[in-house]
């Protein structure tokens, strides 16, 4: 596979993603928020490196989700532009990814947040 465009120009598709995605996702802008007010939180109480490195890569792993749910949900919709089981199974299992991340991120987060609080 040759490169169809300079590195430059991929880092301005990537970030160009990210701009419409934050547009256009409610769902990650929220995310994010709360991501960075986890890190806030993870300062004040002063955790450890590593902690700090649990919570980011948690914190990242809810996003990173989060985008490849909105990007299967636009491939779904242009592939299937009608409502059909497939496409609602295709969403709704991908939307559950999500969950299911965002629920281990709070796990995670008391995990490393309450010994320090308690």
């Amino acid at each position: 596979m040759s490169l169809k465009h300079p590195t430059a120009k991929s880092f301005s598709y990537a970030f160009s993603g990210l701009r419409l995605a934050f547009k256009n996702e409610p769902n990650l802008r929220i995310h994010t928020l709360i991501g960075i007010i986890a890190l806030l939180v993870g300062l004040i109480l002063n955790l450890n490196t590593t902690e700090l490195a649990i919570l980011v890569l948690t914190i990242s792993f809810v996003i990173l989700l989060e985008l490849l749910n909105t990007t299967l949900e636009a491939i779904v919709d242009l592939a299937s532009p009608k409502i059909k089981p497939t496409a609602k199974l295709a969403k709704d299992v991908a939307a559950a990814a999500v969950l299911i991340s965002a629920i281990v991120s709070v796990v995670i987060g008391a995990l490393l947040f309450l010994p320090k609080i308690i």
